[in-house]
């Protein structure tokens, strides 16, 4: 019985991932492509002007119509077309599909532990903290740069600082969910969260001076806005993933729960699946 509640969980929080993805990707292809187009100029018109070696006496503008062609000899293995397009929505619904079964399989973990939380209450607390914990957090300590931005061969090692932000930031947070526990009993919950809250903001501010800082700096050519622009797509499409995400789950997982109660307890909290992982 909790195992196939665990199960229905899992899957209904792929689907609510799926979804999330959906949505996700439509912002993304909005808000988030003009930016990357502009960072892609950017950088192109970059290459270009140093590429382009300086006119010699005698054959101005020959060595100019060289470099045109020397600049633009590689080329994508992917068309920026397909990247946009078929490229981006492969990769926003595969992410938003495996999250939101990590996130479910969270969700029934703390399911009747942080409270009396009904399961659509819970599952947006849920989506709310695998936001900070998952993004926002490794965020502020290394934020999101469009393509022009970054020396390709620091990519490994800002890749590598990125998740372990994201897994110090994870543990922290979890940290922070049995502080509050066990404070509860005796401060009240309110003032146990939010001892749990400061406790979890001084460790992610101590991980934050622990921590390298990325040494690939912004170019000084590179435009402020359209930086500020790239920086404020990649925000709101995972806001918008998690914010459907949590509306979406949280009616499955009432709905799910509902169904597995007993009708005359008319109770649709159902804290059976936490108590089957504890």
């Amino acid at each position: 019985m909790y195992a196939s509640t665990v199960r229905g969980l899992l899957v209904r929080g792929m689907l609510a991932g799926l979804i999330a993805g959906l949505f996700a990707f439509a912002v993304a292809y909005v808000v988030g492509e003009p930016p990357v187009r502009g960072s892609i100029a950017v950088e192109e018109a970059t290459a270009a002007k140093e590429a382009a070696p300086a006119p010699a006496a005698g054959h101005a503008g020959h060595g100019g119509a060289e470099a045109a062609p020397a600049a633009g000899e590689e080329e994508e293995l992917v068309s920026r077309p397909v990247q946009s397009t078929v490229g981006l929505a492969t990769g926003v619904l595969v992410y938003g599909v495996a999250l939101g079964g990590i996130a479910s399989l969270a969700f029934s973990f703390v399911l009747g532990r942080v409270g009396g939380f009904s399961p659509r209450a819970t599952a947006a607390l849920t989506a709310a903290g695998a936001f900070t914990t998952v993004y926002f957090v490794p965020f502020l300590k290394y934020p999101a740069s469009p393509p022009a931005v970054g020396n390709p061969d620091t990519i490994g090692q800002r890749t590598t600082l990125f998740f372990l932000m994201i897994l110090l930031s994870v543990l922290l947070g979890v940290g922070a969910v049995i502080l509050g526990r066990r404070l509860a009993p005796r401060l009240g919950n309110w003032n146990a969260t939010l001892a749990a809250g400061g406790g979890f903001v001084v460790a992610a501010a101590l991980a934050f001076l622990v921590l390298p800082d990325n040494t690939d700096a912004v170019k000084p050519e590179f435009p402020a806005a359209l930086l500020w622009e790239f920086r404020v797509a990649s925000v709101t499409v995972q806001v918008v993933m998690w914010v459907v995400f949590g509306i979406v789950f949280g009616v499955l997982a009432q709905r799910l729960l509902a169904q597995r109660t007993d009708p005359a307890g008319a109770q649709a909290t159902a804290p059976q699946p936490a108590s089957a992982l504890g």
